[in-house]
């Protein structure tokens, strides 16, 4: 039998008992999860909003909030924890060298989840994405791992996707790209006025990447070979500070 903490946060209660029955009941508008709750229907409100920032809600054609992406995909795979912890302290040596922000995202499926991010200092910035998913041929950091697999295994995670994706020879041909400059880039395709650059993480048990992210304004074609060279070099010190095999 568990014991309610004698120190909890109503809060964050509130939260998990609407994530859990998003996932075991179904479909929830504001006014029945104020009711489930006991709330106010403008508090279910904010806490809906959350749950949606954060990828375990979403809402229907029909404005009903119903379990988001984090609650209906598989979690990450174990060594996600270790890959986090060993490349924390390279993210914010490359986020305070570039004054832009680094994320470390890990690719299930077809889809990439970003498990760590450190934000910059500037003003207008690339906030923190730790908890999003991206689909994996559009993301940085998923397109840089999938160019290091054979085209039928890309194709095979392109008709996985959900929805499965439309063109993917076009995939293909961008990854070709890929290969030969050793670093991805995302120009606006996932949120538009957001450009990343992304590499893989060499010999990590779990496919993984990181990624530098800056308002589109900023970026800069003409310092994509350094900020490459930055990327892989955060790469190569993740790869050698992870546990052997």
């Amino acid at each position: 039998m568990k014991n309610k903490p004698a120190y909890g946060i109503e809060s964050v209660d509130h939260a998990l008992r609407l994530a859990t029955l998003l996932q075991q009941e179904g479909p929830l508008r504001v006014t029945d999860a104020a009711a489930r709750l006991g709330v106010a229907r403008s508090t279910a409100h904010r806490l809906l909003a959350m749950l949606v920032y954060r990828d375990f809600a979403e809402q229907d054609d029909d404005r009903r909030y119903v379990a988001g992406p984090l609650l209906r995909r598989p979690p990450a795979p174990e060594p996600v924890a270790v890959l986090r912890r060993v490349a924390l302290p390279h993210l914010q040596a490359l986020t305070a060298h570039t004054n832009e922000t680094s994320n470390l995202v890990v690719v299930v499926g077809s889809e990439v989840r970003f498990v760590a991010s450190v934000e910059c200092a500037q003003v207008l910035r690339v906030g923190d994405r730790e908890g999003r998913v991206l689909p994996a041929h559009l993301a940085s950091g998923g397109r840089a791992v999938l160019a290091t697999l054979p085209d039928a295994d890309v194709r095979e995670v392109c008709r996985s996707a959900d929805p499965p994706v439309g063109d993917v020879d076009a995939v293909l041909r961008g990854l070709r790209a890929v290969r030969r400059h050793g670093v991805a880039v995302n120009d606006q395709a996932t949120e538009v006025g957001v450009t990343a650059i992304g590499c893989v993480v060499p010999g990590s048990a779990v496919p993984a990447a990181v990624s530098l992210a800056m308002p589109t304004a900023r970026y800069r074609r003409a310092r994509l070979l350094e900020w490459g060279g930055l990327l892989a070099a955060t790469a190569e010190r993740i790869a050698r500070d992870l546990p052997q095999a």
